[in-house]
């Protein structure tokens, strides 16, 4: 019987690539029982929202990509946060960015909802760390 550290994990990234290679590390790792992956943050907050109701359907980990067309990973923050049946904050959200800019990372300190900053590439020995 395989053991999982979560039973639902959701990746957020309009990267094709990028999502290919991170639900590859998170099956093999058993990081999570079942892997939700979004090629864009408004369909990722539909998503949240409609799960909102449904607490065994919401992910436990969130792993979010910063630099994304449309909507930015900290524009979805700040829409996650107006889902009110989500407070008090349940979800683990890990910023999973390329992004170096002192900036970004300075802004992603300050917002409480965030976990954590994961430099990608995303791998097995950070999943490990976590």
């Amino acid at each position: 019987m395989e053991r999982f550290k979560y039973k639902i994990a959701l990746l957020i990234d309009d990267s094709y690539i990028d999502n290919l290679i991170n639900r590859k590390i998170l099956e093999n790792t058993n990081f999570a029982e079942s892997i939700v992956v979004i090629n864009s943050p408004e369909k990722a907050f539909e998503y949240l929202n409609e799960c909102s109701t449904q607490k065994n359907l919401l992910p436990e980990v969130i792993f979010l990509d910063l630099r994304m067309p449309e909507m930015s990973g900290f524009e979805f923050l700040t829409a996650f946060e107006t889902i009110e049946e989500l407070k008090p904050h349940p979800i683990k959200i890990y910023v999973l960015s390329s992004s170096l800019d002192p900036s970004d990372l300075r802004k992603i300190k300050e917002i409480t909802l965030v976990t954590k900053f994961i430099s990608k590439p995303l791998t097995s020995q950070t999943l490990e760390d976590l």
